[in-house]
């Protein structure tokens, strides 16, 4: 495999408002779970949509893993031009920042919002120069937007033999939970129990 695309949820669908979620770093963890054994075997690309969310914290870890794997290319295709324009400084600021330290930002179209179209365009774009799915996503919890992919990996997965990894809100916890458990024989006086806060039933948003 030498493309993945990865994605999931947007940070708002699990009540996440800002980078200092509990829960962001286990989530980073994860993917970096699924593209390390990826990495070793020879993938070259990162590729997400840039949404703010999953994909933005892909981004980050991808950026950190090329300081051990520096053949690590990252890229963002986005649906339209400047879908940051409505976003606060402080998200602006972040992605910014993102774009600064990737390989390559594309659009698949230069226009402003317009429709829906814009998001098939993409997506058909992203799983066509990709050979597999890395996804944060949990049915349980609630469908949201990452259900779309799911489906399409499947469906190409059938076809072609496209590659479907997965992340679920059991992976994320059973990673807090050794982490917890390391810091407790470490640090016995702290408690780093994660609450779940970010990635449950009741947390993420039910929006189509």
């Amino acid at each position: 495999m030498k493309n993945i695309l990865v994605t999931g949820y947007r940070a708002h669908e699990l009540n996440i408002f800002n980078q200092k979620h509990e829960g962001i770093p286990y989530i980073r963890q994860a993917i970096r779970s699924k593209l390390v054994p990826l990495l070793e075997e020879g993938l070259e690309w990162v590729i997400t949509p840039g949404q703010y969310g999953v994909d933005l914290w892909a981004c980050e870890e991808a950026i950190e893993l090329k300081k051990d794997y520096p053949q690590l290319r990252i890229s963002i295709l986005s649906a339209f031009a400047s879908p940051e324009e409505r976003w606060s400084d402080d998200k602006k600021e972040y992605y910014e920042g993102i774009l600064k330290q990737i390989d390559f930002h594309g659009v698949v179209s230069n226009r402003p919002y317009e429709g829906i179209w814009q998001f098939k365009a993409r997506d058909e774009l992203l799983f066509r120069k990709t050979d597999g799915l890395i996804l944060v996503y949990d049915e349980d919890a609630g469908e949201g937007s990452p259900r779309f992919f799911k489906q399409e990996a499947l469906r190409r997965q059938q076809e072609n033999g496209y590659r479907y990894i997965s992340i679920s809100s059991e992976d994320i916890q059973s990673l807090a939970d050794e982490q917890r458990m390391e810091q407790q024989f470490d640090e016995p006086e702290q408690n780093a129990e994660y609450s779940g806060e970010g990635f449950t039933d009741e947390m993420v948003s039910k929006e189509e």
